[in-house]
C-alpha cells in the first residue's frame, strides 16, 4: 500500500474501518493525530480532508528543518563512532544503487536519521521527523525525481565526509546547503507548475 491520498480527498471513517477490520474509534484517533501533524483538516458537517500543501508552507517547513537539522548534527558530529560512520556509508551505498524516486526518499530519510541519532536528544530528532513527515509525500513525488540522485548523492559524500573528519560547522554549513539545494527545486516546481 503506497498512503498516497491526493489532497483535498475526503476521508470517510466508516469506509477506512471497514477496509482495515477496525471500529471507528482508531480511525477517529489516527485522523486526530494527523490533523495535529497539519496532513488531515476537519471540516464542520463534511468531515475529514487530506491537506493540500501550498509553496509557501512547504518552503517554511524546509526553513524549520534547516535549523533543527543544523543542530542535530552540531551535536551528534562529537558523538559518532566508527559504527555511525560505516551504517551512514552502508545506505549510501544502497542509494547508490537505488533506482526508483521511492527508494532514494527511503534511504535519504534513513541516512539522515543515521547521522543525527548520536545527537542524543530525543525531542529534537522527534521534531526532525515530525518536519520532515509533514511534507514527504510532496517531496517524494514531486522533488526526488526532479533532483534525482547525483546531486544529493554528492552532497550526502561531502556531508559524511565531514562527519568523519570531526568537522562540526562544516557539516553543518553542509546540511543547510543540502536543505537550500531542495528549497531551490521546490521553488522550480512551483514555477513550472504554473
Amino acid at each position: 500500500m503506497q498512503n498516497q491520498l491526493p489532497a483535498n480527498q475526503s476521508l470517510k471513517q466508516d469506509k477506512i474501518a471497514e477496509k482495515f477490520g477496525v471500529s471507528k474509534i482508531p480511525v477517529r484517533e489516527a485522523l486526530r493525530r494527523l490533523e495535529a501533524d497539519g496532513l488531515v483538516e476537519f471540516k464542520p458537517r463534511c468531515g475529514a480532508f487530506v491537506v493540500e500543501l501550498d509553496e509557501n508552507e512547504i518552503l517554511e517547513n524546509l526553513d524549520i528543518r534547516i535549523a533543527l537539522e543544523c543542530r542535530a548534527i552540531e551535536l551528534a558530529i562529537p558523538n559518532m563512532t566508527a559504527s555511525d560512520i560505516t551504517q551512514a556509508n552502508e545506505i549510501l551505498a544502497n542509494y547508490q544503487e537505488a533506482n526508483d524516486k521511492e527508494k532514494w526518499s527511503e534511504l535519504n530519510g534513513l541516512f539522515h536519521q543515521c547521522l543525527y541519532l548520536p545527537c542524543r536528544r530525543p525531542k529534537l530528532l522527534q521534531m526532525i521527523q515530525s518536519t520532515r513527515d509533514r511534507t514527504s509525500l510532496f517531496m517524494r513525488l514531486k522533488i526526488t525525481q526532479m533532483s534525482g540522485l547525483a546531486r544529493p548523492h554528492a552532497e550526502h559524500l561531502a556531508i559524511l565526509e565531514a562527519c568523519k573528519a570531526n568537522k562540526t560547522s562544516l557539516g553543518a554549513k553542509l546540511i543547510r546547503k543540502h536543505i537550500e539545494s531542495t528549497k531551490k527545486e521546490v521553488l522550480a516546481y512551483f514555477r513550472n507548475d504554473n
